[in-house]
């Protein structure tokens, strides 16, 4: 009896490269709608609470992009399309670093999406081994942030990112300590920008803000 598989030969594969290219290729046609609609879709799920934590304050709620998984799906993909559409597939970063804390809830998730590492920094004396810290004012006084002092190369290629930009102090603090360890600050990606605040004028790299602030919200309504 004939093997079938033998009389049957399997059709020719395409090059694994062709394959990337054209999926590299679909997804830069895609992108800038795909974009768009995942931004309508994440700006809905978004809550806000008048006067919390202090009077006269509007805090923006991201918390049930993560409580639901389409959501979640969605946020992550948006912050890659983001990503790949601000620094294209030459300047794609080598590390991620989040902010603690929120940060951490979509950090890690991103870098594996982009093909990066994930180094978290963190308020002083949350991490072990030797550090690295700057320090940043906050509207109750001065705080301090480290990062593990291995955990950036001399020339990689680091995007910082948070859930919101308001003062930027945290954010520029972050950014300096990527530079204390010889990595290239490719730029900052937040989920949202208080820009009444103007916290990107402190930071000396790109900004890139995924969502509308409150001030270009409130615009539209």
């Amino acid at each position: 009896m004939t093997d079938s598989t033998s009389s049957h030969p399997p059709r020719n594969l395409p090059d694994a490269t062709e394959t990337t290219q054209r999926r590299l290729s679909a997804s830069a046609t895609s992108g800038p709608s795909e974009l768009a609609d995942l931004r309508m879709r994440l700006h809905r799920s978004l809550r806000q609470y008048s006067d919390f934590p202090s009077p006269g304050i509007l805090f923006e709620d991201i918390l049930p992009l993560f409580a639901d998984p389409l959501l979640h799906k969605s946020l992550i993909r948006a912050l890659e399309l983001q990503v790949t559409d601000s620094y294209g597939q030459k300047q794609t970063p080598d590390v991620i670093v989040g902010l603690e804390a929120r940060g951490f809830l979509f950090g890690p998730s991103l870098a594996l999406k982009v093909g990066a590492g994930f180094v978290p920094v963190r308020k002083q004396g949350k991490l072990p081994g030797p550090t690295e810290t700057a320090a940043f004012e906050k509207e109750y006084g001065q705080d301090f942030f480290q990062i593990q002092s291995d955990g950036i190369k001399p020339g990689q290629r680091v995007l910082v990112v948070d859930d919101i930009i308001a003062t930027g102090g945290s954010a520029a603090a972050a950014g300096s300590l990527v530079k204390k360890l010889g990595g290239t600050l490719l730029g900052y990606v937040f989920i949202l920008e208080l820009d009444f605040l103007k916290g990107r004028d402190k930071l000396d790299a790109p900004v890139h803000t995924l969502l509308s602030s409150q001030e270009e919200r409130s615009t539209k309504t």
